[in-house]
């Protein structure tokens, strides 16, 4: 399983250099899991950067994964990790839905550079 946090999807959805990276979780649709977290962040970043319309049809693509919600569990299991690993309340998030389903974290994001079934491409 793959998680792509925002800052991947965002890369991908801007053709910026990275985006190369993100196409290979990308291309296995059935084994990539969305955080409701994520679809919230690049929403709002395209919304803010562009349109409406291209929001909807970044976050039309996210849901081509397998969306999972933030259930009461899962924000335990964040709040945890986010005191354990110094992360911020998104990340930590992603961080506790990777671990849930076993998945892997594709990232340009720093704070998740040191942390294990993380692929962290630096930002270019």
């Amino acid at each position: 399983m793959n998680i792509l946090d925002s800052s991947g999807w965002l890369a991908y959805f801007a053709g910026e250099p990275n985006a190369k990276h993100f196409v290979i979780p990308l291309d296995d649709p059935a084994s990539l899991v969305v955080p409701t977290v994520t679809l919230y962040e690049v929403f709002k970043v395209i919304l803010r950067e562009s349109n409406e319309n291209d929001a909807l049809q970044a976050v039309m693509a996210m849901q081509k994964g397998t969306v999972v919600d933030l259930t009461a569990s899962l924000a335990l299991a964040a709040a945890k990790l986010s005191l354990e690993h110094d992360l911020p309340m998104t990340d930590s998030i992603i961080l506790a839905t990777a671990q849930e389903f076993d998945a892997v974290i594709w990232t340009q994001d720093s704070d998740f550079e040191n942390i294990n079934n993380v692929k962290f491409f630096p930002k270019k």
